[in-house]
């Protein structure tokens, strides 16, 4: 592999290149290949950011059109007939089938800054600076957001004291705690000397924090305990919406509705970067460009979004991911878990890990995807020490493929438990 001019002139902040240090050419459906012509299915997904596929035709050919049209490329917030049409469909497709009423706001083109934008106004509408954000948690790397996250090494890196933020337990991180109450009584307790929030910000995912699904019930319970404290509720879908769980939105399967909504990665279709904020009508007090950014107006993302949600509907991708979870779930099972009684796993649609905690944590989930990468599977590590092998396919991939990839999970287990 020709490697040396990134390892002369790329920054040492690079990270994915290391597990994989292959130089990738060429990408479709869920396959990935580098220039030496080795092919690797893919189960990283652009970490979210390609639910469907590497180059997807549909999403491709309606890029390719727009692209021999000569049309704007670069519009800021101004008016165009990509923006239109994307936001129509959005509509159309997505939100008024479930009865959802958002307004649309085009963020800068990363999942962080939507949720910049979102602390910005939750901070603007209740006049308060405290946010409430759940242990575990990731939300981005610019300083708003990454004062929401938990990740030690990230924070670290920060160089200045990050705040205006309280940390609360994660559910699962104490099961006798009834997370609400506590909630309720650092709310009501005089004495707690914590300031009541202007939002609860949440993944109903928790992805990088190591594929923590919530309850339905507990998403539905923090929708009531906000309402109750007059608190909003912003929901964190960069990486677990766009069908990702089994339906577009993940907090569908708790019957909420969140007043606001961020939503990156795979809302760009095909990898154009795009970020959004959807917006509760009534909380839409911004003033004109009190957040902006110089490419909140990709076209090219509006473009290959549009075509993205036009597939995803055409081919009902929901109703295929809950159908893929199931095989998944039953191969971790029946398995990857009788390997050793130490593995656990969690999941749901088609976002998948299994935890290595109790088998050293990092140095073995390490060596585990590094074996999966040698027999031609891409895939990373999410949580507490790096310690759970996330699984996390195209939405598009075919069962014989899906198996495939399992099966190279399975032999990179049996692989590395053997040389412990």
């Amino acid at each position: 592999m020709n490697n040396a001019a990134f390892e002369k002139y790329e920054s040492s902040v690079r990270s994915y290149c290391r597990n994989f240090p292959a130089v990738f050419s060429k990408g479709k459906g869920a396959m990935m290949y580098d220039e030496e012509g080795n092919a690797y299915i893919d189960f990283f997904c652009g970490a979210g950011a390609l639910n469907y596929g590497h180059n997807n035709d549909y999403i491709r050919n309606a890029l390719i059109e727009y692209l021999q049209s000569d049309g704007i490329l670069h519009g800021m917030d101004m008016y165009t007939p990509a923006k239109r049409a994307f936001l129509e469909t959005l509509q159309e497709k997505i939100l008024k089938p479930r009865d959802l009423d958002y307004r649309v706001m085009c963020c800068g083109p990363t999942g962080t800054n939507s949720v910049e934008a979102a602390l910005k106004l939750a901070r603007k509408v209740t006049g308060r600076s405290n946010v409430w954000a759940f242990m575990g948690c990731f939300h981005g790397m610019s300083l708003g957001a990454l004062s929401l996250t938990t990740e030690a090494y990230a924070r670290d890196a920060a160089g200045v004291t990050l705040g205006n933020c309280t940390h609360i337990p994660a559910p699962y991180m104490f099961p006798e705690l009834d997370v609400i109450a506590y909630m309720q009584r650092m709310l009501d307790d005089d004495h707690s000397g914590i300031a009541k929030p202007a939002a609860l910000i949440m993944e109903t995912v928790q992805a990088e924090g190591g594929i923590y699904p919530f309850a339905p019930e507990f998403l539905a319970d923090c929708r009531k305990f906000c309402d109750d404290n007059g608190i909003l509720l912003i929901v964190d879908d960069i990486q677990a919406g766009c069908c990702r769980t089994g339906t577009f939105f993940s907090f569908e399967r708790g019957g909420i509705k969140p007043d606001m909504v961020t939503l990156s990665k795979s809302i760009g279709g095909i990898g154009m970067p795009m970020s959004l904020l959807l917006i509760n009508p009534k909380l839409d007090i911004w003033q004109p460009a009190e957040h902006n950014g110089t490419f909140r107006g990709n076209q090219l993302a509006f473009v290959a979004g549009k075509a993205a949600l036009e597939y995803m509907v055409e081919h009902q991708l929901d109703k295929e991911v809950q159908r893929k979870a199931v095989i998944i779930e039953d191969f971790i099972k029946n398995e990857i878990l009788p390997l050793d009684s130490r593995l656990s796993h969690r999941g749901i649609g088609l976002m998948w890990g299994v935890d290595c905690s109790k088998l050293g944590g990092d140095p073995f989930s390490k060596a585990v995807i590094q074996a999966c990468f040698r027999k031609g599977l891409i895939l990373e590590r999410a949580g507490r020490d790096s310690c759970v092998v996330k699984m996390m396919p195209t939405l598009v991939i075919d069962d014989e493929l899906l198996l495939k990839g399992l099966a190279i999970v399975k032999e990179a287990f049996i692989e590395v438990l053997a040389n412990q």
